[in-house]
This record gives C-alpha cells, sequence and structure tokens, in this order.
C-alpha cells in the first residue's frame, strides 16, 4: 500500500470516529433532557403531594436539623472514654465561653428596633445564664476528676 492509501484510509476512520461521536453526543443530550423532563415532573408530584409551593418551612428545616444534633450530641457524649472526660470538659467550657460573648452582645441589643429586641434580650439572659452554669459547672467536674488522680496527703 502506498503512503497515500493509508492516509486515506486513516481520514476515513478519522471521520468515521467523529461521526460516531457526533451520534454519541446527540443521544446524550437527549438523555439528559429527558432526564430533566423526568426530574421536573418528580418535582411538580412532590410539590402536589405535600401542598408546598416554595419548598420546605424553614422552621420545620432548623427544627429537623435541631433534632438531629440531640441525637448526634447523646450518642457523642455517651461513647467518650472517661479517661478523655478532662479535655472535653474543657472544651466545652471554652465553647460556652464564645456563647457567653455572642448572649452578652444579644442582651446589649438596643431597643429602638422592635419588638424582635426584647425577645433577643430575653432569650440571651436566658443563653447567658444557662452557659455560665455550664460553665462553673465544668470546672467543678474538671476539678473533682483531677482532685481523684491526686494523692492523699496523712
Amino acid at each position: 500500500m502506498s503512503d497515500v492509501t493509508q492516509q486515506a484510509d486513516a481520514l476515513e476512520r478519522a471521520q468515521a470516529a467523529v461521526q460516531a461521536a457526533g451520534e454519541a453526543a446527540e443521544g446524550a443530550r437527549e438523555a439528559s433532557a429527558a432526564a430533566a423532563s423526568y426530574l421536573d415532573q418528580l418535582a411538580g408530584l412532590a410539590t402536589q403531594a405535600t401542598g408546598a409551593t416554595g419548598g420546605v418551612d424553614p422552621f420545620v428545616f432548623l427544627f429537623s436539623v435541631f433534632i438531629m444534633a440531640i441525637f448526634v450530641g447523646y450518642y457523642v457524649v455517651w461513647s467518650v472514654t472517661p479517661a478523655l472526660h478532662t479535655p472535653l470538659m474543657a472544651v466545652t467550657n471554652a465553647i460556652s465561653s464564645v456563647i457567653i460573648v455572642g448572649a452578652l452582645l444579644a442582651v446589649g441589643v438596643d431597643l429602638a428596633s422592635g419588638d424582635g429586641a426584647i425577645w433577643a434580650k430575653i432569650f440571651g439572659f436566658i443563653a447567658l445564664v444557662l452557659a455560665s452554669v455550664n460553665i462553673f459547672g465544668g470546672f467543678m467536674v474538671t476539678s473533682r476528676m483531677l482532685a481523684m488522680y491526686k494523692k492523699k496527703q496523712r
């Protein structure tokens, strides 16, 4: 075979590959359009089934996150070994100190912004009290645990 014949065969194979790729791309476009159509239909059915018009209510979303956090926190706390209790209490105290800073900011909200500021002050005060109890109680528990490891004096 001559060099020209080999180039012609390679050109024909390349053209056939380009045509096959074009057909595959067209098939992929059609499949993508069909999938988008199915998703739109499913979204419409879900909207009709739930009666919702704009997605999930923010309260329901935040409440579900809160409930999941309760379960995760429960399993995390009860799976901690006693040897790790003291370092984790120190971290908990640090987190509570950040909560105290946020609570102080909430308590100091100016009343000029309306009724929401009154609720911010109330919830900020509650957070301030609870975080303070958590910090002082954490330090008391930590000091009692550390006292268990001290040698007893006669």
